[in-house]
This record gives structure tokens, C-alpha cells and sequence, in this order.
């Protein structure tokens, strides 16, 4: 019995080995995409005073560092899957950087919100040509990401409760990205030719209102794994 418990633990350590190796490649692929994104929606966003796109560039930002985090997490649980140090492996060590990626994609859910109701009373001037083609360029950006994300999603290993949540964290960063470049594009569309410039301010809070309900959702599931609540 003994012998049967060590076989399956030792061929699930060397699964999620495997898994975080496959999961560090997908993780820097997507972060040197959102990096270039990031980059060029928030010099954008100064340039054409687009506060969506302003707004999704500085949220690309807290991307960059969270995606990093989660990077980080895999090479920590994958160099240390052998180690006796942790009785139940090193699942958890993803799982608390799922709760730290849920805390941040939270905080900029709320800080959107306030930019953007500022925004709404307090508009300003928008270059709207440029600030499509720049939200343009994000968004297939975000979707490359999307693409490289959800090859992992599709064939993906089942850990803790069925659920690798530093993953699915990260992904919800980017779907989070793509969400808003969408909503971007369209008010910039409608502000540039039907002159409805507050749909800026307004995609901004519809945003930041899927990126709380988002980030509520996945802080939940990753408590419950940390304290070893029942589901």
C-alpha cells in the first residue's frame, strides 16, 4: 500500500514537472507579447488622450508583473518538486501566486473604475484615429496571447481540486486585456463618428466591473485551496 501511495506521488511530481515546463515557455512567450503591448497603449494613450487606452495600458502593466509572478512560480515548484520540504509537493506554491495575481487584478478592477468615472465627469480631448489604430494593435496582441494560453487550457493537467488556478490567474489577466480592447475599439469607433465621447468612460467602468467579478471569482477558489477548505 505504502509502495503503490510512493509510485502514484512520484508519477504525479513528475506530471506537473513536465507541466511547468511546458507552462514557463507559454508564460514568457505571452509576457514578452504584453510587454510590447503595454508599451506602446500607454505612450498611445498619453499621445491621443484616450482614457480607455490609457487605462488598458496601465492594466497591461500590473500584466506584466503578475504574468511574472507566475513565471516565477513555476520554476520555484518545478526545481523544487523533489524536495522534502513540502509533505504535499509544490502545487500550492502556484496556488498562492494565483491568490497574489487575484489580489492585483482586483486592485486594478477598482483603480479602472475611479479613472474612469473621473474620466466620465471630466472628459478630454481624444485623437481617435490614433487611439484605434493603437487599441487595434493591443487587441492582436492580447489575442496571440489568448492563442498560446489556451493551447495549455485545452490539454492541461488537473491538480489541487482539478484546477491549476496560477494558470487559469494568468489567463484571466489576459482575457481581462482582450475584454477591454474590444470595448476600446468600439467606443473610439462611436466617439470618432457618432461623437459619443463619454462610451469611452463607460467601456472603461464595464471593464473594470468584469475585471472585480473576475478577480472575486478566482480569490474564492484559490482560499479554499490554501486553507484546505472542502468545496
Amino acid at each position: 500500500m505504502l509502495l503503490k501511495n510512493w509510485q502514484k506521488r512520484t508519477k504525479m511530481e513528475e506530471t506537473k514537472k513536465i507541466e511547468y515546463i511546458k507552462n514557463e515557455k507559454r508564460m514568457l512567450i505571452v509576457i514578452i507579447f504584453t510587454i510590447i503591448a503595454m508599451i506602446g497603449e500607454i505612450a498611445f494613450g498619453y499621445i491621443t488622450k484616450s482614457m480607455s487606452l490609457l487605462a488598458e495600458g496601465y492594466h497591461m502593466s500590473v500584466h506584466v508583473l503578475t504574468l511574472g509572478l507566475t513565471y516565477i512560480a513555476y520554476i520555484i515548484a518545478r526545481k523544487l518538486a523533489d524536495s522534502d520540504l513540502f509533505a504535499n509537493g509544490t502545487s500550492k506554491i502556484c496556488t498562492l501566486s494565483a491568490y497574489t495575481s487575484s489580489l492585483f487584478l482586483g486592485i486594478t478592477g477598482i483603480w479602472l473604475m475611479y479613472e474612469s468615472i473621473m474620466r466620465f465627469f471630466y472628459p478630454q480631448k481624444i485623437m481617435f484615429t490614433e487611439a484605434i489604430y493603437a487599441s487595434v494593435f493591443a487587441f492582436i496582441i492580447n489575442f496571440i496571447c489568448i492563442l498560446v494560453m489556451e493551447g495549455k487550457l485545452k490539454i492541461h493537467h488537473h491538480f489541487e481540486d482539478g484546477t491549476d488556478y496560477n494558470y487559469k490567474a494568468a489567463y484571466y489577466h489576459i482575457l481581462a486585456d482582450v475584454l477591454i480592447s474590444v470595448l476600446t475599439i468600439v467606443a473610439l469607433i462611436a466617439g470618432k463618428y457618432l461623437n459619443c465621447i463619454h462610451l469611452d468612460a463607460l467601456t472603461g467602468i464595464l471593464g473594470a466591473l468584469f475585471i472585480i467579478v473576475w478577480a472575486f471569482k478566482l480569490l474564492k477558489h484559490t482560499v479554499k485551496i490554501l486553507i484546505d477548505m472542502k468545496h
